[in-house]
């Protein structure tokens, strides 16, 4: 077999249909990837009959002043438990990218190789952590398994089944925040092209991305139409209607308890009353808040985010709120509508990063507990590994820090 240079269809056809294939590995993202300074090529392994077995898009840059290095986002498309063709797959990409003066291609395929167990807070590994064996046998270096956001893609994610999710299905915690934001007056908007401006508001200070690789995801996906951008708006008016009659519901449920604290002041019946009063508290606060917003006329908009749909599954690409407003549970009604709005028409929806901490201290904590409140299967991935071209090459740029400075990764913590 031999590596050849694959037509847009081509590739796309064989992506489509191969069981690992993603938006990643698509012309798609390649056009998208070449706007954000990256260089590509879309190469497949086929046999004397032109039949492909494996295929990839690598994107290419520049790193030093005349070595490059290459990434396959998600990984090849090929057969991981076939090590004759990988093998001879990998071969040669060596020899083809050696040529070319590349050090390494960076690869982290999305193989599932464990479930997470959050009641337990433990990870279930199954049979394809062997793979790692495999792959190191053919010169490919695992990289560290970080457990937050510090790879290129999150090497734990959630996975929303989207027939199976309604406001039973989800956590108590999960199911009050819901439906208190919908009683605040939220609806789902769907979006264009021209409300990433609003959305880039809610999201800029995430991942220090510039608005314009917002803009190229969308002009990229568009073209097929596997792209859509949402946008949740909030009514004052009907909020403050619905926020002033859930006071006065609390303020009667209130005084009851009043009166059985006066009558038997248990620790049970003082548990009611602090409650009560909490509640009666966070509802005055947002009936002053949400007074001041309509007096103000003050913007409509308050949450958002961009999905991409490939295959059977749509995946967050990102999402956000506007912190002023958290108190209204903005990030709850949008994944909650995401998921309303796509359950007809697709199986899964891809929550996008979680992290492998279990622990307390965890930065993260507060979003992989939002995230779980839905109850989704959460998986962890095999990681990231560079298949090393040229060794010579490699420790250079390591030993010298290129690698650590071009693939270093900021992502600010979320509480939700």
């Amino acid at each position: 077999m031999k590596l050849k240079n694959l037509s847009i269809f081509e590739f796309n056809d064989f992506a489509y249909n191969h069981p690992l294939g993603s938006y990643h590995q698509t012309s798609s993202y390649a056009l998208c990837a070449s706007e954000q300074g990256y260089d590509y090529d879309i190469l497949g392994f086929v046999d004397d009959s032109g039949k492909i077995h494996a295929a990839s898009l690598i994107l290419s840059k520049k790193l030093g002043m005349f070595s490059r290095y290459g990434y396959a986002p998600k990984g090849f498309l090929i057969d991981y438990y076939n090590p004759r063709l990988l093998s001879d797959f990998t071969k040669a990409l060596k020899k083809y990218y050696y040529k070319r003066n590349f050090a390494f291609i960076k690869v982290n395929p999305e193989i599932s190789v464990g479930t997470i167990d959050f009641k337990r807070k433990e990870v279930i590994h199954n049979k394809n952590l062997s793979i790692e064996n495999t792959l190191a046998d053919l010169h490919f270096r695992k990289l560290k398994d970080n457990r937050h956001f510090e790879t290129k893609v999150p090497r734990f994610n959630a996975v929303q089944v989207l027939k199976n999710t309604n406001l039973k299905t989800v956590s108590k915690h999960t199911r009050n925040k819901i439906n208190r934001s919908i009683r605040n007056g939220m609806t789902l908007v769907k979006g264009s092209r021209e409300d990433i401006e609003i959305l880039y508001k809610f999201i800029k200070n995430k991942k220090n991305y510039p608005i314009n690789h917002y803009y190229n995801y969308y002009n990229a996906f568009s073209k097929k139409n596997e792209i859509d951008v949402f946008l949740v708006q909030i009514d004052f008016e009907e909020c403050l209607i619905n926020l002033r009659k859930k006071y006065d519901e609390e303020l009667t449920k209130n005084a009851a308890i009043v009166n059985k604290v006066m009558a038997n002041p248990s620790s049970a019946n003082l548990r009611r009353k602090l409650v009560s009063d909490t509640s009666l508290n966070m509802y005055s606060e947002n009936i002053a808040y949400a007074t001041r917003c309509l007096a103000q006329n003050k913007t409509a908009y308050i949450a958002g985010a961009i999905t991409i749909k490939y295959k059977n599954r749509v995946n967050i690409l990102i999402s956000g709120y506007d912190q002023d407003f958290k108190k209204f549970c903005p990030n709850y009604f949008l994944h909650y509508k995401l998921i309303e709005y796509y359950k007809n028409d697709f199986d899964f929806m891809d929550l996008n990063g979680i992290t492998g901490d279990f622990s307390n201290v965890n930065p993260y904590k507060g979003l992989n507990e939002f995230k779980m409140g839905f109850n989704p299967l959460a998986f962890e991935y095999i990681g990231e590994f560079d298949f090393i071209i040229n060794e010579g090459l490699y420790k250079n740029m390591d030993q010298s820090g290129q690698l650590a400075r071009e693939f270093k990764r900021k992502e600010k913590s979320t509480n939700n």
